[in-house]
This record gives C-alpha cells, sequence and structure tokens, in this order.
C-alpha cells in the first residue's frame, strides 16, 4: 500500500460483520438475557466509522431486524421490555449512523487539506526535469505523516551556462515555517544557478538570501535556523561532477553493483552558518562514468533507524542490487529497502535525487 494512502486495510471491513454474528449466536443460545446486544451495538458502532453509509444502514437494519426475531420467539413483542430493547435497537442504529455521517465529513475535510497540500508541494517543489542532454533524472519526497504531504526537504536541476546544476537540502525545523525557508532557497537557486560563476559564489548568493529571509522571522530561526545543501555540477559533456557540501549527507556513486560514498575532504558549515566562522569548504571532483548513477539524499534516508536503533547503510544496503538501468529504478529500490528497514512510520521527512548518465548527445556548453 501507498504509505501516503488514507485507504484502510481491507480487513477492517470484516470487523463490523464479525462483530454481528457473534452477538447474533450469542442472543440464540441466550435469547431471554440478549447478551448478545453489546457486541450488536458494537457492530453498528464500527460500521459507523469503517464502512460506507450503505453499509452502516445495512448493519443498523439487521440488527433491528435480529432484536425484533428475538423478541417475538420470547413473546416480548408488545411488553414494556420488549418496547424498550426494540427502541434501543433502533436508537443504536440511528447513532451508528450518525457516527457514519460524522467521519465522512471528516474525512473529506482531510482529503481537501491534502489536495490543498499537494498544490502546495506542487508549486514549491516542482519535479525535476526526466532528461536533460545525457542525463535521466528522477526525484521523489516522502512525508514521515501522510497528513503532511511538505516540509523542510527540498531539491532542484537545472541547466545552465555552466552545466547542470543541482540542489538537494533540507532546512531545520518542520511546518510552515520550514516550507517558508524552501520556497525562499529554490527561488534564489533558480536565479542564482544561471549566474554564479562558481559553485562556492552559488553557495554565497544562497548565504546571503537565507540570512536575510531569518532576519525578519521569529527569534529561533534567526538564532538556530540553518539548512544543510549539497550543490552540484555536471559538467559539460557529463564526463564529471563538482560537489560542495555544506555540512549535508554526502552524496553516493552508483556503478553497476558497486555503491561508493563521495566524502568531501571538508565539508563546510550549513548554509545559515557562516557567523560562525571558519574557512570556506572548495568543492570537490568525481569522475562521472557512462551508465553510473548519482544518488543524492537527505538525512530522513541516512538516519532512518531500524528497531534495534540502528541507522540504514546506502552503501552496504544498495551494493550488490545493482546494476540499475534508470534512475527510478534507484530511487524505488532505495524507498522500499528503507521502509522495510523501519519497519514502521519514519521520524523524519526524506528526499532523494537521482541521475543518471546515459548514453546521448552531449551537454552544450
Amino acid at each position: 500500500m501507498d504509505p501516503l494512502s488514507t485507504r484502510r486495510p481491507r480487513y477492517f471491513s470484516f470487523i463490523p460483520s464479525a462483530l454481528f454474528i457473534i452477538g447474533t449466536v450469542w442472543n440464540a443460545y441466550y435469547p431471554r438475557d440478549f447478551w448478545g446486544d453489546y457486541l450488536l451495538g458494537a457492530a453498528v458502532m464500527v460500521a459507523g466509522a469503517l464502512l460506507s453509509l450503505r453499509h452502516t444502514i445495512a448493519v443498523g437494519a439487521a440488527l433491528v431486524s435480529v432484536d425484533l426475531a428475538l423478541l417475538i420467539e420470547v413473546g416480548y413483542l408488545g411488553r414494556v421490555g420488549g418496547t424498550f430493547e426494540l427502541t434501543s435497537a433502533v436508537f443504536t442504529a440511528l447513532v451508528g449512523i450518525g457516527v457514519n455521517r460524522v467521519v465522512a465529513r471528516h474525512e473529506r475535510r482531510l482529503e481537501a487539506m491534502r489536495s490543498v497540500a499537494a498544490a502546495a508541494q506542487r508549486a514549491v517543489l516542482p519535479s525535476p526535469p526526466t532528461r536533460l542532454g545525457p542525463l535521466a533524472i528522477a526525484a521523489v519526497y516522502k512525508a514521515a505523516h501522510i497528513e503532511a504531504l511538505i516540509g523542510g526537504d527540498a531539491y532542484s536541476v537545472q541547466d545552465t551556462p555552466y552545466g547542470i546544476r543541482l540542489l538537494i537540502a533540507d532546512v531545520r525545523g518542520k511546518g510552515l515555517g520550514a516550507v517558508g525557508v524552501v520556497s525562499v532557497l529554490l527561488g534564489t537557486f533558480r536565479e542564482a544557478a544561471d549566474q554564479a560563476p562558481s559553485l562556492v559564489m552559488l553557495a554565497d548568493r544562497l548565504e546571503r538570501a537565507l540570512v536575510k529571509d531569518a532576519s525578519w522571522r521569529e527569534e529561533v530561526i534567526r538564532t538556530e535556523g540553518f539548512v544543510t545543501a549539497l550543490l552540484g555540477e555536471i559538467t559539460p559533456g557529463a564526463h564529471h561532477v563538482r560537489l560542495l557540501n555544506c555540512g549535508h549527507p554526502s552524496p553516493y556513486l552508483i556503478e553497476g553493483d558497486m555503491v561508493s560514498s563521495l566524502d568531501p575532504a571538508e565539508p563546510g558549515l550549513p548554509l545559515g552558518m557562516r557567523d560562525l566562522g571558519g574557512p570556506q569548504a572548495e568543492p570537490g571532483a568525481w569522475p562521472f562514468p557512462l551508465g553510473s548513477t548519482l544518488l543524492l539524499v537527505t538525512d530522513g534516508v541516512t538516519e532512518a533507524r531500524d528497531p534495534s536503533g540502528a541507522f540504514y547503510e546506502v552503501v552496504t544496503r544498495l551494493g550488490g542490487r545493482g546494476p540499475f538501468r534508470r534512475p527510478d529504478e534507484v530511487i524505488e529500490v532505495l524507498v522500499r529497502d528503507v521502509e522495510q528497514w523501519t519497519g514502521g512510520p519514519r521520524d523524519d521527512d526524506m528526499a532523494i535525487l537521482a541521475i543518471t548518465r546515459c548514453a546521448g548527445r552531449a551537454l552544450s556548453p
């Protein structure tokens, strides 16, 4: 099942039926005590919460019918106790229908909110192009919670006069504040990627924009806010990739079934923390062989834990699973493996960007 889906497991639909059958059998064996009424009432309530209106009405009608048949059988129909029992059954059925309407209204509101969140995600974080020259590109954003489709992870790929430039980043914090920072970050990247002649100067442009944006935000963002980021530049011809690491998890290069981590000689500080001082990190360069895939992730992947608390290791978990023909294959395998590794809900969102160098025309210089 898609982790973002709100659909319930199919076995949920059988719970009201099971309760109803057990309650009916119990009443049949002890008709004068009506001990199964508790389970019959529970069946209607559960149906109202889990099933459609039509099914809820059917369960409620069955409850009233079963009670009416038992009252006739034991001769209670028309007596005070029998009237009270039948009235109680009708009232229970009506309450179950009311519960169904309340739940349905809540689900419609939730779906509307999810639609708005999905539209906001597409506006703030659009999908990158699937092909730029000899590069095939795929990306995915996976929220840690199904109620929130958007958060503080971001990625972007852009064709520039200096080659294909790319960004993956993780904003500290969550909620609308993080989304606002993502919007500033991506907007600045899209403009500056075409203008800054080097990755260092591009990082400086991003730093200034984030510091300026934080100046009018609340105190906690001004003092504690930062963005881990990885800036990349695939040279014309796609033979090499240059990477500038600003406190972000290292990317990976997948060649056949081999996975290696492209660790910087000295990672820089996260964006927004230059005031702490320290030397400016310099970009590193690595070969980008034909058929290989550059894999960039946020810490939602590298800090995913299994039930014992062990961190997910991309190199060891993906190693030996290749070769991968397309970048979306890499992402599909990685997402599925992370979900199996955690065995349940993750604590953090994760963004993944994969770029495969395919045979094709060279990039324009």
